[in-house]
């Protein structure tokens, strides 16, 4: 099995800079099978938006409109952890930002709204006053 440990997240002003950890724990095989790696966020009363996806393999990555050219997502295989760098950060950033991971499976563009995903971690939250 894989546990998914988010960090990073915190208050900042709105066009300022956050970046989000995801650390991936567990059986050396079970998180060299993960192929795709996503950040999804939830804010309150409003229903869960995928932010942005990576293919494990270097093959790829997806972002929702709303964030692209802000957010930036990467790997360091040698940690086992995906990064979401934010930058230009708006006050409808506000969310609790979740990672999720699966395995065996290549990331699409739509995984962005429904994809399945087998691995989540408990989120870290993200506040970006105006």
């Amino acid at each position: 099995q894989v546990s998914l440990v988010e960090s990073g997240g915190g208050s900042v002003q709105a066009g300022g800079s956050l970046r989000l950890s995801c650390a991936a724990f567990g059986h050396t095989y079970s998180i060299y099978s993960i192929k795709c790696v996503g950040w999804f966020r939830q804010a309150p009363g409003k229903e869960r938006e995928g932010v942005a996806l990576i293919n494990i393999s270097g093959s790829g990555t997806y972002y929702a409109d709303s964030v692209k050219g802000r957010f930036t997502i990467s790997q360091d295989n040698a940690k086992n952890t995906v990064y979401l760098q934010m930058n230009s950060l708006k006050s409808e950033d506000t969310a609790m930002y979740y990672c999720a991971a699966r395995r065996g499976v290549d990331c699409s563009g739509g995984d962005l709204g429904r994809g399945a995903f087998g691995y989540w971690g408990q989120g870290t939250q993200v506040t970006v006053s105006s």
